[in-house]
């Protein structure tokens, strides 16, 4: 698999991952390494953040997204 942003670029380089949220395939270049925050709780709502985060890997596309998304002062 290729780098789908370089491949936008005209360039051709090998994948190293894939976006999480959109399944492209990313370069090391491209890749944006996102800790996300876990909750725990029940339904309807989670009834506390814990510590530790989850590693995920986005493209800049879905980073931004997710920027977008949250509340001021995050």
């Amino acid at each position: 698999m290729k780098c789908y942003i370089c491949a936008e670029e005209g360039k051709s380089t090998d994948a190293v991952a894939m976006c999480i949220v959109c399944g492209m395939g990313l370069c090391m270049d491209h890749a944006i390494r996102h800790e996300t925050e876990l909750w725990t709780g029940g339904y309807p709502f989670p009834a506390e953040k814990i510590e530790e985060t989850l590693p995920r890997i986005l493209c800049k596309y879905c980073a931004m997204a997710l920027k977008k998304g949250k509340p001021k002062g995050d």
